[in-house]
């Protein structure tokens, strides 16, 4: 399988995992996760996909600045309900890099490691102001994250292919382009504004500074 250059130069999350390491799964526990992950886990690339693995990354920038964030000592509340817009695809990529699922998650070995119930949404769209909040289980730290991809707005030139690409109409030489400039907005978003406050704005909660 093939993907886009660009997809190993984007940032590496890297986290310690308890219970892989308990059940020999990573040494030392360690599992480094790339936005190609992110792409399996969903099945494609998009401005969505690349803006949650962001999110987690600058949360956990914020919430471990001294040591490697801990895989399952997390709780993420999502700021809508599953159902809704794209929060349920974002809610995907959150739970493969911090272990947080909900109810029907990882229910632990003998009192630990457990995952389910760590993964919380929204009853009504707009809850903090659309930031996911993510909580340190040990030390109660918290952090809100809000991505906005309208800050890295797609090429001008899209619009007519995305309507053709809707009603189902669109010519191969359309689709081709169409892959190129969509790849090329999602490829400006991992390298050139990971660390953008514009584009992912973190909003210090309790225990910690930004």
């Amino acid at each position: 399988m093939t993907f886009p250059g660009f997809f190993d130069e984007a940032p590496v999350v890297s986290l310690r995992d308890p219970l892989a390491q308990l059940l020999g799964a990573a040494e030392d526990g360690i599992i480094e996760y790339r936005y190609v992950d992110a792409v399996r886990l969903a099945g494609h690339s998009c401005p969505t996909v690349a803006g949650a693995y962001l999110t987690v990354r600058a949360a956990l920038k914020v919430l471990y600045p001294d040591s490697l964030p801990e895989r399952g000592g997390i709780r993420v509340h999502m700021p809508a309900p599953e159902t809704e817009g794209t929060i349920g695809v974002v809610a995907q990529v959150i739970t493969m890099l911090t272990g947080a699922s909900a109810q029907g998650g990882f229910k632990g070995i003998g009192g630990r490691f457990a995952r389910n119930g760590l993964l919380g949404f929204a009853k009504d769209s707009g809850e903090n102001d659309g930031a996911v909040r993510f909580e340190r289980i040990d030390t109660g730290a918290a952090v809100a994250v809000r991505f906005d991809a309208s800050q890295i707005p797609p090429d001008a030139s899209q619009r007519e292919r995305m309507l053709a690409v809707m009603q189902n109409r669109e010519t191969p030489e359309q689709q081709v382009e169409f892959a190129r400039l969509w790849q090329a907005r999602v490829r400006k978003i991992l390298l050139e504004h990971a660390d953008d406050p514009a584009l992912v704005r973190v909003l210090p909660l309790g225990g910690v500074g930004v």
